[in-house]
């Protein structure tokens, strides 16, 4: 009886985490920016940039990292991921405009301090419960 218990637990165990298990999303970053700030979340005092879209500028701060979690259970990538990336945008604007910045450049999807570059989306993990943005940039003054 036990024998059997203790094998109906591990094998609910391995469901579960292979159900927990994360899918990456790439997403369009500037398309989830402009709607950001079309609907006030965002105030549009600072900008957004990806790795290699936009240079020069006074570095105020390289490497400022984020790392944004939602509540993603019963709700679609897209719903989650954008909210969680909003959330990532609002901390990114407050510690730009703090610091003096305009803008945060270089942007890189920075999931487990693994960068992930492009010039045109962003990575969203979305596991059953829970979804996840992390980005890494700088804070630029233009």
């Amino acid at each position: 009886m036990i024998k059997k218990m203790c094998v109906s637990i591990c094998l609910l165990a391995c469901v579960t985490t292979a159900q927990a298990a994360d899918k990456i999303y790439h997403l369009n970053f500037n398309d989830a920016v402009e709607k950001a700030v079309s609907d006030g979340t965002l105030d549009g005092s600072v900008k957004f940039y990806l790795e290699n879209t936009k240079s020069g500028g006074k570095v105020l701060q390289k490497d400022i990292i984020t790392n944004k979690k939602t509540n993603g259970f019963a709700k679609s990538a897209e719903a989650s991921c954008d909210w969680v990336l909003r959330s990532a945008l609002i901390q990114l604007q407050n510690s730009a405009k703090q610091r003096g910045g305009n803008a945060v450049t270089n942007i890189v999807s920075y999931y487990k301090s693994s960068e992930v570059k492009s010039t045109t989306t962003y990575d969203c993990h979305k596991g059953m419960a829970v979804a996840g943005v992390a980005l890494k940039g700088d804070i630029v003054k233009y």
